[in-house]
């Protein structure tokens, strides 16, 4: 192992009511998937009697919090943002070493977290609110926000620092409190997260951080003091907690499953879309929501893209994602490997074809378990069969890519639209009259145009449509949606024409 992956266990600790502290319960460890043997963290998992104690917290710190003046709020936030960003390499080494993305991925995701922090942070030199005419004399309407109050925050493994951020920076410069419980495999970037605010002079339970497993996070959904649910994960428990929520009349916001297509028309650039479809598909071993999971491609193209898809990925180099030089490390953990490659198996045996299984060299300190190859799936040619197929269907959140041809653009559009799932899309083609009928045709949350289907920039809205999500979009402007409520006030004064005083 290289040095970075031979640090000495960091101890995890929750935060609650301001305090860090170690929990009551059983060990829980954090460990390197390249290097099972490397524990990067460990800690003792919180209870149910914590959460109770961390609502409290929040609800306590809420009054005060939300009276504090937004500028003060952001500007928490931005002295958070430069301590990620001046500790991006050592804890985007962490993140490595946690989650198994390549160590340039790494640092990204934490500088990409302390621009997220950033353009929150400026929210106080932003529209608050709106004003009305009134058909009525001597008076204004304003439409003024304030926030929901606590909100539960249940975040996955696949961008651990990123996707926190995301949701608890318009949590908190929008007045409210937060309790969070982060993925069980990922909880150092979790510590991390919350150190950068806490130093950054977050006031006392206003952010609440709980380590453990699923019914640890039941427990924060079931809260009696929850006002509002954020949520990112897997579609099943995101409409369990929607459902749980409904019935006590807590709103959800929910980003969950993807199965994301690449739609690559006859005209396309065929380099550009190989190089973007590649990085869409096999970037971070697939694991991301907005990964390219379904490849659509005119058939008069398509063995010329496939052959030249395939050459690129003979030397892409899958290894310690610590190395510099490898360009895909291991998905999360071996059992996640064991499930993926099922998924394989299970389409093969639907009739599905591998035309492309790269290859795993890694010398003899890295363990295999967790590593799957690249793979790329020829759906077959009947339609019905391929329409049915798990790898048309589920979503493996691995490095598998499965291929329809399409006869011209119809069949394409038809294609990319033929999931449950809208989350994101791309499409590849230099005639706009083209996009434009994308834009029209293909419903989707996001849609690249000539570029790949992940990706999100903190300043627009992030969100599927149709299964992919529940509730109002994340980031942008459009995260106030959920994290504030309006007021509608009825502004009048008293009687105009009496005397000066």
């Amino acid at each position: 192992m290289t040095a970075l992956s031979a640090a000495a266990p960091v101890t995890l600790r929750h935060l609650v009511a301001g305090r860090w502290e170690e929990g009551p319960a059983e060990e829980f460890e954090s460990t390197n998937p390249a290097h099972p043997d490397d524990v990067v963290a460990r800690g003792l998992r919180a209870t149910v009697e914590d959460v109770d104690r961390a609502f409290t917290a929040a609800r306590r710190a809420a009054r005060d919090w939300a009276r504090t003046p937004v500028h003060e709020r952001g500007a928490v936030l931005s002295r958070a943002a430069n301590s990620l960003d001046a500790a991006s390499e050592q804890l985007g080494a962490e993140l490595t070493r946690e989650e198994g993305k390549t160590l340039a991925e790494g640092i990204g995701e934490v500088r990409r977290a302390a621009q997220i922090l950033r353009y929150f942070a400026n929210e106080g030199d932003r529209s608050a609110g709106e004003v009305f005419a009134s058909p009525r004399r001597g008076e204004r309407i304003l439409v003024t926000r304030r926030p929901v109050g606590v909100v539960g925050v249940i975040t996955p493994f696949n961008f651990p620092i990123a996707i926190p951020a995301w949701k608890i920076a318009p949590a908190l410069v929008y007045g409210n409190t937060v309790v969070w419980k982060p993925a069980s495999t990922v909880p150092l970037l979790a510590v991390r997260l919350a150190e950068a605010l806490t130093e950054a002079g977050l006031p006392e339970g206003v952010l609440n951080l709980l380590h453990g497993e699923g019914a640890l996070g039941n427990a924060i959904v079931e809260h009696p003091e929850i006002d509002a649910i954020t949520f990112t994960g897997s579609t099943s428990v995101g409409r369990r907690i929607a459902a749980a929520a409904a019935t006590r009349g807590v709103p959800v916001q929910a980003e969950m499953g993807g199965k994301n297509a690449a739609v690559v028309l006859a005209d396309a650039d065929l380099d550009l879309a190989v190089e973007q479809v590649l990085f869409g598909a096999f970037r971070s071993s697939g694991q991301k929501c907005t990964a390219t999971s379904r490849l659509i491609v005119d058939d008069s193209i398509a063995d010329d893209f496939l052959g030249r898809l395939q050459a690129r990925l003979d030397s892409w180099t899958v290894g310690d994602p610590l190395d510099p030089a490898v360009d895909m490390g291991p998905v999360v953990t071996a059992a996640a490997a064991q499930q993926i490659e099922a998924g394989i198996e299970h389409a093969v045996a639907e009739g599905a074809t591998v035309v492309y299984r790269g290859i795993v060299r890694l010398d003899e300190s890295v363990d295999a378990a967790a590593f799957v190859a690249p793979t790329i799936l020829q759906l077959p040619a009947d339609e019905t069969a391929a329409a049915s197929n798990p790898a048309w269907q589920e979503e493996f959140f691995g490095p598998i890519l499965s291929v329809r041809r399409a006869a011209g653009r119809s069949e394409a559009f038809a294609l990319a639209n033929d999931s449950e799932f809208g989350l994101s899309a791309s499409i590849f083609t230099q005639d706009v009259t083209r996009v434009l009928e994308a834009m029209d045709e293909i419903d989707a949350g996001i849609l690249h145009v000539n570029s790949e289907s992940a990706g999100a920039d903190p300043h627009v809205p992030f969100g599927g449509a149709k299964k992919s999500g529940l509730g109002p979009k994340e980031q942008g402007g459009a995260a106030v949606e959920f994290f504030t409520h309006t007021t509608t006030v009825y502004l009048r004064g008293g009687n105009p024409s009496a005397p000066d005083l």
